[in-house]
This record gives structure tokens, sequence and C-alpha cells, in this order.
């Protein structure tokens, strides 16, 4: 019995790896098929939402049959409950990824619009927040996870500076209202990846101490400085 349960605790582990890989690379193709007008990677993006989704019902199932079977306690019922809550962040950040896709694709075949510099900023923040998270996972290193938190708050006030800029932008050229429109959808999508990212690693933390930091670490972030870093 130890050896089948040991078993499928290993393959678990590998199985939300997989699906992480998946998910940061689906938001790593879809940002730069936004940067690159690439239609053609977007749509590949799309695509993989329906695998994603396939691995995130996978994955619950084989949570719940191992706490079904083996009725798991201490370190392991942490790591069990984690993932869990962990696949369904995930699963989210797919989706999130593929409308950044979807939007892509749409302005693909529009004239070429400059992304704002903080958008871009705001992509690298949420990619490096979401791989960081994730390596934290790996590592059960619950101080890198800690770390998240601090770049939610930028990432926060960038999206405020690009709703700004968007609003501006349309006063300028109401022409290109829809195209501004869809820039502005990409920095709530982004924001958003952020936060599931955050929750990722706030379960990480969780996971490795055995403390339910969510609200706390909410405070803390409230109570950082909201400003732009150079």
């Amino acid at each position: 019995m130890a050896i089948h349960y040991q078993r499928e605790i290993e393959l678990l582990k590998k199985r939300v790896l997989g699906l992480s890989t998946i998910v940061e690379e689906s938001v790593h193709r879809a940002i730069a098929a936004l940067e690159r007008h690439d239609e053609r990677s977007a749509q590949k993006v799309v695509q993989a939402d329906d695998e994603i989704d396939l691995r995130e019902v996978d994955l619950e199932e084989d949570c719940l049959k191992i706490l079904a079977l083996y009725k798991p306690v201490a370190n392991d019922l942490r790591f069990i409950v984690t993932v869990m809550k962990i696949n369904s962040d995930l699963e989210r950040i797919g989706d999130l990824a593929s409308n950044i896709a979807k939007t892509a694709i749409y302005l693909a075949y529009k004239p070429r619009q400059d992304l704002p510099d903080e958008l871009i900023r705001m992509a690298e923040l949420a990619q490096g927040m979401l791989h960081g998270s994730l390596d934290a996972l790996i590592e059960q290193d619950s101080q890198r996870a800690r770390e998240i938190w601090a770049r939610d708050v930028e990432v926060d006030a960038l999206n405020r500076h690009v709703y700004e800029q968007i609003v501006a932008s349309i006063g300028r050229h109401p022409e290109r209202a829809d195209a501004y429109v869809r820039i502005l959808s990409v920095a709530r999508r982004l924001e958003r990846v952020a936060d599931h990212a955050t929750n990722i690693a706030e379960n990480v933390i969780y996971m490795v101490e055995g403390a339910i930091v969510r609200h706390r670490s909410e405070q803390v972030r409230e109570a950082q400085p909201r400003q732009l870093t150079a």
C-alpha cells in the first residue's frame, strides 16, 4: 500500500509540473504574439486551452482519488490540498492567456499599434511572478513565495497607469477606440495573471509552513506605497 501511495504522490507532482509548464508557455506565447502581431502563434495558444482544461479536470480527479483511497495526513495532505487550489489558478491563467491571444489575433489584422511601455512592463512582471511562484512550488520554498507579494503592488500601479494612458489616447484618437479598448483588456488580464500567481505563492506558503496567509498578504500589499518603480 505504501509503495502505491508514494507512486501516486510522485505521479501527482509530475502532472502538476506538466500543467504548470503548459500554462506558463501559453502566457509567454500569448504576450509574444501580441507584441509581434503573430496570428499563427496566437492561434496555438487558443488551441492549447482545451488541453489545459482537460489536464485540470484530470488533476482534480487524481487528488480526490488519493484523498479517498489513502486518507493522507500532515505534509502530504497539505500538498494535495495545495495542488487542488493551484490547479484552479492554473486553469484560470490558461483562460487569461487564451483571451490575450484572441486579442492578438484581432489586432494582427489592424494597423500596427504600439503597446504602452507600462503594458510591456506589466507583462514582464506577471510572467516573472508566475515563474517564481511555480519555482517556489517545485522547490517548496516559502521565502521565495513571499517575495511574490511585493511585485503585485507594482502590477496594480502599472495597470492604473495604462488605464489613464488609454483613456487619454481614446480622447485624442477616437477612431482607434476599439483597438485601445482591446489593449486595455490585455492589461486587466495581465493583472489577473499576477493575482493568480500571488494565490499560488500563498498556497505554497500554506503547503510548506501550514500557515494561511491569504488575508494577511492582502493587508501587506495595501500597506505598501502604490508607486511605479523606475
